[in-house]
């Protein structure tokens, strides 16, 4: 359930407030542990794409099917962990800093335009 925009002022205050209050612990909590995982995640995957890029091409060339089949799944599921620990990253979203806008409220904003602009046409053509 999305924070109300009461709720999301608060946090963003009491963000703010652990900044200025104390920036080394603030900065302690952002998660970069969490950063190194999930690169470290997404560089096994991608070790692990390249293994399977050697066993399908392996198979191939022994002319053993189930060789390349299997180097294919593994390709596959390397692949989706990789973009899965990529889209997780909290480089993306999650770890914003105070006074930058949440991602929430910014599409609430385009949401609201485009509401507006909505309603301001249905007006006109019913002015019409």
């Amino acid at each position: 359930m999305p924070l109300s925009e009461h709720e999301q002022r608060l946090l963003e205050q009491m963000e703010r407030a652990l900044y200025a209050e104390d920036p080394k612990f603030a900065s302690a909590l952002e998660g970069t542990g969490l950063r190194a995982y999930t690169r470290r995640r997404v560089y096994q995957a991608a070790a692990g794409f390249v293994v399977g890029i050697a066993l399908l091409m392996g198979g191939m060339v022994a002319q053993l099917i189930w060789v390349s089949v299997v180097g294919f799944l593994v390709m596959l599921g390397c692949a989706v962990l990789a973009v899965t620990g990529w889209k997780r990253s909290p480089a993306g979203h999650g770890g914003a800093r105070p006074g930058s806008p949440p991602a929430a409220r910014r599409k609430a904003g385009v949401m609201d335009r485009m509401e507006q602009r909505w309603q301001r046409r249905r007006d006109e053509q019913s002015g019409l």
